[in-house]
């Protein structure tokens, strides 16, 4: 059983309810959680929790099987927020974690594992306002689902810029033949994730991401920086071929980030690189259920199956 938005409406500023079939108990719903912007009222987290019962059945497959790293704000995103890697002792019983819950286990050594939708909801009332999923599945860890395309904007790097790279790399997987879809982070840049065979290694996925990304870093060589070091990198966009490792995270399809507004890492469309109108942060979770429901998961992709790397050479 899904509640409905008047059923979460009703409870005031907190209570009890049923959930995907879990009662779970929720609190403080009216504290605002994320900073108004453009003159909007803040996003309460009574909001979070309502997009996240939306939006957890067309989450979950890109969530299921694989440890989840939360970044909590407990007083909101106005203020810092820290990661939390485990689930905390209080956790109720039923959450699905990994390693699974064992005889003798003490708190703190599991990681949440959302392969019910009614956990992602827990997770919103536990104050985690961005969802990170590892990038390959608990079961084995060293077998990564995808090739990670990360195109980190510097303090020089311009939105426009990060387009040129971001359409770079839509020709160059075209030219290859290679399947892959785009998202914008909700912050500054643009991730490309890649379905992988399986059998392939985080090696093999982080020496070809690295490839094509100097291939096409070496197009327009004043946008980039290949140096590790932020202070070196002269302000450049850095193309991060090292997110492609065991147990790193990105931000997963569909999570909110903790800024004003709200804004989600929303998957996109190809030919929405090229719309004058496409901005990084520029969907949010008041308006990203209307877009849902309007394209679908343009996501979906990625879950059609893996596919090999082709040679660069």
């Amino acid at each position: 059983m899904t509640a409905s938005a008047e059923d979460l409406d009703r409870l005031g500023e907190g209570g009890r309810l049923t959930v995907f079939g879990r009662t779970l108990a929720l609190s403080h719903l009216d504290k605002p959680l994320f900073p108004g912007r453009g003159g909007a009222p803040p996003v309460t987290k009574r909001e979070l929790i309502g997009y996240a019962i939306r939006i957890a059945p067309v989450l979950l497959p890109y969530l299921a099987g694989r440890p989840l790293n939360m970044y909590r704000c407990p007083d909101g995103a106005g203020r810092p927020g820290f990661w939390h890697r485990h689930l905390p002792g209080h956790a109720p019983g039923w959450i699905p974690r990994w390693p699974p819950a064992s005889p003798g286990a003490g708190p703190g050594q599991s990681y949440l594992v959302v392969d019910e939708p009614a956990a992602l909801v827990w997770a919103a009332n536990f104050g985690a306002l961005e969802w990170h999923a590892w990038t390959s599945p608990a079961s084995d860890p060293d077998s990564p689902s995808y090739a990670l395309i990360d195109i980190d904007p510097g303090t020089a790097t311009s939105w426009a810029d990060v387009l040129v790279l971001a359409r770079l790399h839509r020709d160059a997987l075209a030219h290859l033949g290679v399947r892959g879809q785009p998202k914008v982070t909700g912050r500054r840049g643009v991730q490309i994730w890649i379905p992988v065979a399986a059998g392939t290694t985080f090696e093999q996925t982080r020496s070809w991401v690295e490839g094509l990304s100097r291939a096409v870093g070496s197009v327009v060589p004043g946008l980039v920086s290949w140096t590790w070091e932020v202070a070196g990198r002269r302000g450049l966009a850095r193309l991060d071929y090292t997110q492609n490792a065991a147990a790193k995270t990105l931000v997963a399809p569909y999570s909110p980030r903790a800024a004003a507004g709200a804004p989600v890492s929303a998957p996109i469309r190809w030919d929405e690189l090229d719309d004058p109108e496409l901005r990084p942060d520029g969907f949010t979770i008041r308006d990203m259920p209307g877009r849902l429901a309007r394209a679908g998961d343009l996501f979906e992709p990625v879950l059609a199956g893996g596919q090999r790397l082709p040679s660069l050479r």
